[in-house]
Protein backbone atom coordinates (compact mmCIF):
# COMPACT_ATOMS: atom_id res chain seq x y z
CA UNK A 1 0.00 0.00 0.00
CA UNK A 2 1.45 3.51 -0.72
CA UNK A 3 2.72 5.53 2.21
CA UNK A 4 0.56 7.46 4.23
CA UNK A 5 1.38 10.36 5.69
CA UNK A 6 -1.16 12.10 8.27
CA UNK A 7 -1.58 15.87 8.71
CA UNK A 8 -3.65 17.31 11.96
CA UNK A 9 -4.83 20.84 11.67
CA UNK A 10 -4.97 22.14 15.50
CA UNK A 11 -4.02 26.11 14.71
CA UNK A 12 -7.49 27.10 15.65
CA UNK A 13 -7.97 29.76 18.86
CA UNK A 14 -11.32 28.49 19.96
CA UNK A 15 -12.56 31.81 20.60
CA UNK A 16 -16.20 30.28 21.84
CA UNK A 17 -14.26 28.26 24.30
CA UNK A 18 -13.69 31.60 26.10
CA UNK A 19 -10.53 29.65 27.65
CA UNK A 20 -6.78 30.56 27.85
CA UNK A 21 -6.26 27.14 26.38
CA UNK A 22 -5.71 26.10 23.02
CA UNK A 23 -9.07 24.46 21.85
CA UNK A 24 -7.44 21.11 20.80
CA UNK A 25 -5.74 20.55 24.36
CA UNK A 26 -9.36 20.74 25.92
CA UNK A 27 -10.07 17.08 27.78
CA UNK A 28 -12.44 14.61 26.25
CA UNK A 29 -12.57 11.61 28.40
CA UNK A 30 -9.38 12.73 30.18
CA UNK A 31 -7.62 13.38 27.42
CA UNK A 32 -6.69 16.26 25.28
CA UNK A 33 -9.12 16.29 21.65
CA UNK A 34 -6.00 15.93 19.69
CA UNK A 35 -4.37 13.22 21.29
CA UNK A 36 -7.63 11.42 20.45
CA UNK A 37 -6.60 12.16 16.78
CA UNK A 38 -2.92 11.15 17.57
CA UNK A 39 -3.84 7.61 18.62
CA UNK A 40 -6.19 6.76 16.25
CA UNK A 41 -3.90 7.81 13.45
CA UNK A 42 -1.14 5.55 15.48
CA UNK A 43 -3.47 2.49 14.41
CA UNK A 44 -3.28 3.46 10.36
CA UNK A 45 0.82 3.19 11.13
CA UNK A 46 1.71 6.25 8.80
CA UNK A 47 5.25 7.62 7.74
CA UNK A 48 4.72 10.43 9.90
CA UNK A 49 1.72 12.47 11.94
CA UNK A 50 2.05 15.94 11.39
CA UNK A 51 0.50 18.68 13.84
CA UNK A 52 -0.40 21.86 12.55
CA UNK A 53 -0.48 24.17 15.81
CA UNK A 54 -0.53 27.97 15.86
CA UNK A 55 -3.12 30.20 19.01
CA UNK A 56 -1.28 28.83 22.51
CA UNK A 57 2.40 29.00 21.43
CA UNK A 58 4.55 26.34 22.24
CA UNK A 59 1.76 25.09 24.72
CA UNK A 60 0.53 22.30 21.99
CA UNK A 61 3.48 20.57 21.08
CA UNK A 62 4.75 20.67 24.88
CA UNK A 63 1.49 19.02 26.14
CA UNK A 64 1.66 16.62 22.81
CA UNK A 65 5.90 15.88 22.77
CA UNK A 66 4.85 12.30 24.24
CA UNK A 67 3.24 11.27 21.17
CA UNK A 68 5.75 10.46 17.98
CA UNK A 69 4.52 13.40 16.00
CA UNK A 70 6.01 16.18 14.38
CA UNK A 71 5.09 19.92 14.56
CA UNK A 72 4.59 22.49 11.88
CA UNK A 73 3.73 26.36 13.00
CA UNK A 74 1.13 28.68 11.18
CA UNK A 75 1.97 32.27 11.89
CA UNK A 76 -0.87 33.77 10.97
CA UNK A 77 -3.79 31.42 10.74
CA UNK A 78 -4.87 32.34 7.27
CA UNK A 79 -7.47 29.47 6.61
CA UNK A 80 -7.21 25.47 6.24
CA UNK A 81 -5.41 25.46 2.84
CA UNK A 82 -2.68 27.75 4.47
CA UNK A 83 -2.48 25.48 7.29
CA UNK A 84 -2.00 22.19 5.37
CA UNK A 85 0.90 24.28 3.04
CA UNK A 86 2.70 24.38 6.66
CA UNK A 87 3.11 20.75 6.18
CA UNK A 88 4.06 20.36 2.99
CA UNK A 89 7.78 20.69 3.89
CA UNK A 90 8.00 18.01 5.91
CA UNK A 91 6.42 15.06 4.16
CA UNK A 92 7.48 13.45 0.47
CA UNK A 93 5.85 13.47 -2.71
CA UNK A 94 5.30 9.39 -3.06
CA UNK A 95 2.80 8.92 -0.38
CA UNK A 96 -0.80 9.90 0.37
CA UNK A 97 -2.21 12.25 2.88
CA UNK A 98 -4.73 12.06 5.29
CA UNK A 99 -5.97 15.83 6.84
CA UNK A 100 -7.99 15.54 10.10
CA UNK A 101 -8.68 17.91 12.44
CA UNK A 102 -7.83 18.24 16.18
CA UNK A 103 -11.30 19.16 17.38
CA UNK A 104 -12.87 16.57 15.82
CA UNK A 105 -11.89 13.87 17.92
CA UNK A 106 -13.66 11.08 17.48
CA UNK A 107 -12.91 9.42 14.04
CA UNK A 108 -12.68 5.84 14.13
CA UNK A 109 -9.39 4.14 12.36
CA UNK A 110 -12.62 2.05 10.59
CA UNK A 111 -13.38 5.03 8.69
CA UNK A 112 -10.05 6.10 7.91
CA UNK A 113 -9.33 2.91 6.73
CA UNK A 114 -12.45 2.89 4.16
CA UNK A 115 -11.27 6.04 2.85
CA UNK A 116 -7.73 4.64 1.98
CA UNK A 117 -9.77 1.15 0.43
CA UNK A 118 -11.67 3.83 -1.95
CA UNK A 119 -9.24 4.22 -4.75
CA UNK A 120 -6.90 6.11 -5.90
CA UNK A 121 -7.40 10.16 -6.69
CA UNK A 122 -8.90 12.95 -3.93
CA UNK A 123 -11.12 10.66 -0.89
CA UNK A 124 -13.75 12.75 0.90
CA UNK A 125 -15.56 11.51 4.12
CA UNK A 126 -19.06 13.13 3.51
CA UNK A 127 -22.03 12.71 5.57
CA UNK A 128 -26.03 14.27 5.32
CA UNK A 129 -27.74 16.00 7.93
CA UNK A 130 -31.10 16.67 7.80
CA UNK A 131 -30.00 20.26 8.93
CA UNK A 132 -26.92 21.15 7.27
CA UNK A 133 -26.18 24.73 9.00
CA UNK A 134 -22.90 25.94 8.80
CA UNK A 135 -21.11 23.13 7.09
CA UNK A 136 -19.84 23.10 3.26
CA UNK A 137 -21.70 21.62 0.64
CA UNK A 138 -20.87 19.08 -1.62
CA UNK A 139 -21.67 19.99 -4.75
CA UNK A 140 -22.31 17.19 -7.76
CA UNK A 141 -23.53 17.40 -11.62
CA UNK A 142 -26.03 15.50 -13.00
CA UNK A 143 -24.27 12.38 -13.19
CA UNK A 144 -23.45 12.36 -9.32
CA UNK A 145 -19.98 13.43 -9.50
CA UNK A 146 -18.63 15.74 -7.17
CA UNK A 147 -17.94 18.89 -9.19
CA UNK A 148 -17.03 21.24 -5.76
CA UNK A 149 -17.53 22.14 -2.19
CA UNK A 150 -19.08 25.19 -1.57
CA UNK A 151 -18.54 27.09 1.91
CA UNK A 152 -22.02 27.93 2.95
CA UNK A 153 -21.14 31.95 3.29
CA UNK A 154 -20.65 31.45 -0.55
CA UNK A 155 -22.99 29.21 -1.37
CA UNK A 156 -26.40 30.32 -3.24
CA UNK A 157 -30.04 29.56 -2.23
CA UNK A 158 -30.24 26.81 -4.11
CA UNK A 159 -26.78 24.95 -2.79
CA UNK A 160 -27.57 25.86 0.86
CA UNK A 161 -30.58 22.75 0.14
CA UNK A 162 -27.98 20.45 -0.29
CA UNK A 163 -27.97 18.09 2.62
CA UNK A 164 -24.12 16.48 1.72
CA UNK A 165 -21.68 18.36 3.47
CA UNK A 166 -17.84 18.26 3.78
CA UNK A 167 -16.40 16.66 6.97
CA UNK A 168 -12.76 18.47 6.28
CA UNK A 169 -11.61 14.66 5.77
CA UNK A 170 -9.98 14.61 2.82
CA UNK A 171 -7.44 11.65 1.52
CA UNK A 172 -4.99 12.86 -1.35
CA UNK A 173 -2.28 11.67 -3.46
CA UNK A 174 0.62 14.31 -1.98
CA UNK A 175 2.22 15.64 -4.75
CA UNK A 176 -1.23 16.44 -6.47
CA UNK A 177 -1.97 17.87 -3.26
CA UNK A 178 1.61 20.32 -2.86
CA UNK A 179 0.66 21.48 -6.89
CA UNK A 180 -3.03 22.10 -6.14
CA UNK A 181 -1.73 24.21 -2.66
CA UNK A 182 0.68 26.42 -4.10
CA UNK A 183 -2.73 27.28 -6.52
CA UNK A 184 -4.70 28.44 -3.71
CA UNK A 185 -6.51 32.25 -3.89
CA UNK A 186 -8.44 33.86 -0.78
CA UNK A 187 -11.56 35.22 -3.22
CA UNK A 188 -13.75 34.82 -0.69
CA UNK A 189 -16.08 35.93 1.92
CA UNK A 190 -13.43 35.49 4.70
CA UNK A 191 -10.40 36.48 2.86
CA UNK A 192 -8.87 32.97 3.58
CA UNK A 193 -7.13 30.07 1.62
CA UNK A 194 -9.54 27.11 1.74
CA UNK A 195 -8.62 23.45 1.41
CA UNK A 196 -11.90 22.61 -0.13
CA UNK A 197 -10.99 24.89 -3.33
CA UNK A 198 -8.34 21.78 -4.31
CA UNK A 199 -11.87 19.99 -5.19
CA UNK A 200 -12.39 21.92 -8.29
CA UNK A 201 -8.89 21.63 -9.06
CA UNK A 202 -8.78 17.63 -8.85
CA UNK A 203 -12.24 17.98 -11.27
CA UNK A 204 -10.36 20.52 -13.79
CA UNK A 205 -7.89 18.01 -13.94
CA UNK A 206 -10.11 14.70 -14.43
CA UNK A 207 -8.81 13.25 -11.05
CA UNK A 208 -11.32 10.95 -10.05
CA UNK A 209 -13.06 11.86 -6.53
CA UNK A 210 -14.56 9.72 -4.29
CA UNK A 211 -16.91 10.15 -0.88
CA UNK A 212 -17.03 7.67 1.98
CA UNK A 213 -19.43 8.03 4.80
CA UNK A 214 -18.56 7.64 8.38
CA UNK A 215 -19.53 4.62 10.70
CA UNK A 216 -21.13 6.53 13.25
CA UNK A 217 -22.24 10.51 12.63
CA UNK A 218 -20.87 11.45 16.22
CA UNK A 219 -17.19 10.69 14.47
CA UNK A 220 -17.45 13.97 12.40
CA UNK A 221 -18.65 16.31 15.40
CA UNK A 222 -16.70 19.17 15.67
CA UNK A 223 -15.75 21.16 19.01
CA UNK A 224 -16.68 24.59 19.41
CA UNK A 225 -17.46 25.73 22.61
CA UNK A 226 -18.02 23.72 25.75
CA UNK A 227 -21.37 23.35 24.98
CA UNK A 228 -20.36 21.29 22.58
CA UNK A 229 -17.48 19.44 24.28
CA UNK A 230 -19.85 18.47 26.81
CA UNK A 231 -22.47 17.29 24.45
CA UNK A 232 -19.82 14.56 22.51
CA UNK A 233 -18.42 13.52 26.11
CA UNK A 234 -21.58 12.03 26.64
CA UNK A 235 -22.03 10.95 23.31
CA UNK A 236 -18.52 9.00 23.37
CA UNK A 237 -19.39 7.94 27.55
CA UNK A 238 -22.38 6.17 25.88
CA UNK A 239 -20.79 4.72 23.18
CA UNK A 240 -18.34 3.04 25.98
CA UNK A 241 -20.82 2.24 28.15
CA UNK A 242 -22.53 0.24 25.31
CA UNK A 243 -19.36 -1.73 24.87
CA UNK A 244 -19.13 -2.74 28.11
CA UNK A 245 -22.42 -3.84 27.78
CA UNK A 246 -22.39 -5.86 24.50
CA UNK A 247 -18.82 -7.78 26.90
CA UNK A 248 -21.20 -8.48 29.32
CA UNK A 249 -20.78 -6.04 32.08
CA UNK A 250 -23.72 -4.89 34.23
CA UNK A 251 -24.45 -1.19 34.55
CA UNK A 252 -26.38 0.17 36.83
CA UNK A 253 -27.24 3.09 34.56
CA UNK A 254 -25.03 3.39 31.49
CA UNK A 255 -25.57 7.14 31.51
CA UNK A 256 -24.11 7.51 34.69
CA UNK A 257 -20.42 6.25 34.21
CA UNK A 258 -17.07 7.66 33.20
CA UNK A 259 -14.13 5.86 31.25
CA UNK A 260 -11.26 8.37 30.85
CA UNK A 261 -8.92 5.70 29.63
CA UNK A 262 -8.84 1.90 29.03
CA UNK A 263 -11.18 -0.10 31.24
CA UNK A 264 -11.04 -4.08 30.94
CA UNK A 265 -13.65 -6.23 32.70
CA UNK A 266 -13.65 -9.95 33.21
CA UNK A 267 -16.99 -11.99 33.06
CA UNK A 268 -19.58 -10.99 35.48
CA UNK A 269 -18.40 -7.25 36.31
CA UNK A 270 -21.00 -5.20 38.28
CA UNK A 271 -21.03 -1.33 38.00
CA UNK A 272 -23.10 0.65 39.98
CA UNK A 273 -23.54 4.60 39.17
CA UNK A 274 -21.12 7.39 38.98
CA UNK A 275 -18.33 5.13 38.83
CA UNK A 276 -15.00 6.90 37.26
CA UNK A 277 -12.54 5.02 35.77
CA UNK A 278 -9.18 6.72 34.79
CA UNK A 279 -6.18 5.72 32.95
CA UNK A 280 -5.39 1.83 32.55
CA UNK A 281 -8.22 0.05 34.72
CA UNK A 282 -8.76 -3.80 34.67
CA UNK A 283 -11.33 -5.71 36.84
CA UNK A 284 -10.64 -9.35 37.29
CA UNK A 285 -14.45 -11.88 37.39
CA UNK A 286 -17.02 -11.32 39.48
CA UNK A 287 -16.01 -7.86 40.61
CA UNK A 288 -18.33 -5.48 41.51
CA UNK A 289 -17.81 -1.81 42.14
CA UNK A 290 -20.01 0.46 44.55
CA UNK A 291 -21.57 4.07 43.78
CA UNK A 292 -19.67 6.79 43.33
CA UNK A 293 -16.02 4.78 43.31
CA UNK A 294 -13.03 6.75 41.89
CA UNK A 295 -10.53 3.46 39.96
CA UNK A 296 -7.40 5.08 38.24
CA UNK A 297 -4.22 2.88 36.78
CA UNK A 298 -5.50 0.13 38.85
CA UNK A 299 -5.69 -3.76 38.87
CA UNK A 300 -8.36 -5.38 40.98
CA UNK A 301 -8.94 -9.05 40.61
CA UNK A 302 -11.87 -11.82 40.66
CA UNK A 303 -14.58 -11.67 43.37
CA UNK A 304 -13.24 -7.93 44.76
CA UNK A 305 -16.09 -6.02 46.18
CA UNK A 306 -15.64 -2.46 46.43
CA UNK A 307 -18.08 -0.42 48.06
CA UNK A 308 -19.16 3.13 47.60
CA UNK A 309 -17.32 5.97 47.57
CA UNK A 310 -13.91 4.30 47.54
CA UNK A 311 -11.07 5.88 45.65
CA UNK A 312 -8.20 3.28 44.53
CA UNK A 313 -5.20 5.09 42.46
CA UNK A 314 -2.24 2.88 41.01
CA UNK A 315 -2.81 -0.17 43.05
CA UNK A 316 -2.91 -3.79 43.18
CA UNK A 317 -5.92 -5.46 44.48
CA UNK A 318 -5.79 -9.55 45.05
CA UNK A 319 -8.87 -11.98 44.95
CA UNK A 320 -11.40 -11.70 46.71
CA UNK A 321 -11.08 -8.66 49.15
CA UNK A 322 -13.35 -6.17 50.39
CA UNK A 323 -12.89 -2.43 50.10
CA UNK A 324 -14.76 0.64 51.32
CA UNK A 325 -16.86 1.98 51.81
CA UNK A 326 -14.91 5.76 51.99
CA UNK A 327 -11.76 3.84 51.72
CA UNK A 328 -8.91 5.07 50.11
CA UNK A 329 -5.94 3.21 48.02
CA UNK A 330 -3.13 5.18 47.36
CA UNK A 331 -0.51 4.70 44.87
CA UNK A 332 1.99 1.80 45.81
CA UNK A 333 -0.73 -0.04 47.64
CA UNK A 334 -0.75 -4.10 46.98
CA UNK A 335 -3.25 -6.13 48.54
CA UNK A 336 -3.31 -9.89 48.63
CA UNK A 337 -6.07 -12.20 48.58
CA UNK A 338 -8.68 -12.02 51.35
CA UNK A 339 -7.86 -8.40 52.46
CA UNK A 340 -10.35 -6.20 54.12
CA UNK A 341 -10.14 -2.25 54.24
CA UNK A 342 -13.02 -1.08 55.52
CA UNK A 343 -14.44 2.61 56.48
CA UNK A 344 -12.22 5.46 56.26
CA UNK A 345 -9.21 3.86 56.19
CA UNK A 346 -6.18 5.15 53.90
CA UNK A 347 -3.30 3.05 52.83
CA UNK A 348 -0.25 4.44 50.86
CA UNK A 349 2.41 2.69 49.48
CA UNK A 350 2.41 -0.38 51.63
CA UNK A 351 1.49 -4.48 51.14
CA UNK A 352 -1.03 -5.96 52.55
CA UNK A 353 -0.56 -9.97 53.70
CA UNK A 354 -3.22 -12.94 52.73
CA UNK A 355 -6.62 -12.41 55.37
CA UNK A 356 -5.24 -9.84 56.97
CA UNK A 357 -7.79 -6.28 58.13
CA UNK A 358 -7.96 -2.93 58.49
CA UNK A 359 -11.76 -2.20 59.35
CA UNK A 360 -11.73 1.28 60.81
CA UNK A 361 -10.43 4.53 60.68
CA UNK A 362 -6.79 3.76 59.95
CA UNK A 363 -4.11 4.96 58.02
CA UNK A 364 -1.02 2.56 57.10
CA UNK A 365 1.93 4.56 54.90
CA UNK A 366 4.96 2.36 54.36
CA UNK A 367 4.41 -0.28 55.45
CA UNK A 368 4.44 -4.03 54.99
CA UNK A 369 2.07 -6.20 56.80
CA UNK A 370 1.84 -9.79 56.65
CA UNK A 371 -0.77 -12.46 56.78
CA UNK A 372 -3.53 -12.66 59.46
CA UNK A 373 -3.13 -9.48 61.05
CA UNK A 374 -5.92 -7.17 62.32
CA UNK A 375 -5.12 -3.57 62.58
CA UNK A 376 -7.63 -2.09 65.14
CA UNK A 377 -9.54 0.81 64.41
CA UNK A 378 -7.74 4.26 64.98
CA UNK A 379 -4.30 2.71 64.19
CA UNK A 380 -1.70 4.90 62.26
CA UNK A 381 2.00 4.09 61.40
CA UNK A 382 3.71 7.28 62.09
CA UNK A 383 5.92 7.34 58.77
CA UNK A 384 6.79 11.33 58.68
CA UNK A 385 9.69 12.46 61.03
CA UNK A 386 9.19 15.62 59.66
CA UNK A 387 11.83 14.89 56.82
CA UNK A 388 11.97 11.70 56.28
CA UNK A 389 9.99 8.67 55.39
CA UNK A 390 10.14 5.57 57.36
CA UNK A 391 9.17 1.84 56.41
CA UNK A 392 7.22 -0.22 59.17
CA UNK A 393 7.34 -4.37 59.26
CA UNK A 394 4.13 -5.89 60.85
CA UNK A 395 4.66 -9.37 60.72
CA UNK A 396 2.01 -12.39 60.11
CA UNK A 397 -0.72 -13.37 63.47
CA UNK A 398 -0.52 -9.69 64.72
CA UNK A 399 -3.50 -8.05 66.28
CA UNK A 400 -2.93 -4.31 67.03
CA UNK A 401 -5.84 -2.94 69.40
CA UNK A 402 -7.78 0.39 68.56
CA UNK A 403 -6.08 3.87 68.82
CA UNK A 404 -2.44 2.25 68.44
CA UNK A 405 0.50 4.28 67.08
CA UNK A 406 3.29 2.35 65.49
CA UNK A 407 6.28 4.73 65.18
CA UNK A 408 8.40 3.64 62.46
CA UNK A 409 11.23 2.72 61.64
CA UNK A 410 9.89 -0.21 63.66
CA UNK A 411 8.61 -4.27 63.60
CA UNK A 412 5.81 -5.71 65.31
CA UNK A 413 7.19 -9.29 65.19
CA UNK A 414 4.91 -12.47 64.28
CA UNK A 415 2.18 -13.14 66.84
CA UNK A 416 2.72 -10.03 68.89
CA UNK A 417 -0.77 -8.11 70.57
CA UNK A 418 -0.30 -4.67 70.77
CA UNK A 419 -2.47 -3.46 73.38
CA UNK A 420 -5.46 -0.38 72.48
CA UNK A 421 -4.42 3.06 73.11
CA UNK A 422 -0.54 2.38 72.75
CA UNK A 423 2.72 4.08 71.30
CA UNK A 424 4.91 1.38 69.99
CA UNK A 425 8.27 3.23 69.51
CA UNK A 426 10.50 -0.23 69.99
CA UNK A 427 10.56 -3.31 68.29
CA UNK A 428 7.98 -5.54 69.91
CA UNK A 429 8.76 -9.21 70.61
CA UNK A 430 7.08 -12.81 68.92
CA UNK A 431 4.09 -13.95 70.36
CA UNK A 432 3.53 -11.51 72.95
CA UNK A 433 1.84 -8.95 74.66
CA UNK A 434 3.25 -4.98 74.23
CA UNK A 435 1.57 -2.04 75.28
CA UNK A 436 2.24 1.68 76.73
CA UNK A 437 -0.73 3.45 78.90
CA UNK A 438 0.18 5.25 81.83
CA UNK A 439 -1.61 4.13 85.40
CA UNK A 440 -5.15 4.94 85.17
CA UNK A 441 -6.26 7.22 88.20
CA UNK A 442 -10.08 8.46 89.15
CA UNK A 443 -10.27 11.86 90.80
CA UNK A 444 -12.98 11.90 93.41
CA UNK A 445 -15.08 14.89 93.58
CA UNK A 446 -14.05 16.59 90.41
CA UNK A 447 -16.63 18.02 88.69
CA UNK A 448 -17.19 18.36 84.90
CA UNK A 449 -17.15 22.18 83.51
CA UNK A 450 -21.10 23.21 83.08
CA UNK A 451 -21.27 26.01 80.20
CA UNK A 452 -22.57 29.34 81.38
CA UNK A 453 -24.99 31.20 79.96
CA UNK A 454 -24.31 34.48 78.10
CA UNK A 455 -26.14 37.46 80.09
Amino acid sequence: MIPLNIVVLAAGKGTRMYSDMPKVLHKLAGKPLAQHVIDCSNQLAPEKICIVYGHGGELVPSVLSASNAIFAKQEPQLGTGHAVQQAMPLVADASQTLILYGDVPLIQAETLIKMRKAGNGLTILTVEFANPTGYGRIVRNSSGQVVSIVEEKDATIEQRKIREVNTGIMLVDTGSLRNWLSKLGNSNSQGEYYLTDIVAMAVAEGVEIHTVNPTHEWEIHGINNKSQLAALERTWQLVEANHLMAHGVTLADPARIDVRGSLHCGRDVEIDIGCIFEGEVRLGDNVKVGANSIIRNSTVSSGTQIAPYSHIDSAVVGENCQIGPYARLRPGSKLHDDVHVGNFVEIKNSEIGHASKANHLSYIGDTTVGKRVNVGAGTITCNYDGANKHRTVIGDDVFIGSDTQLVAPVTVNNGSTIGAGSTITRDTPEGELSLSRSKQISIAGWKRPVKQVKK
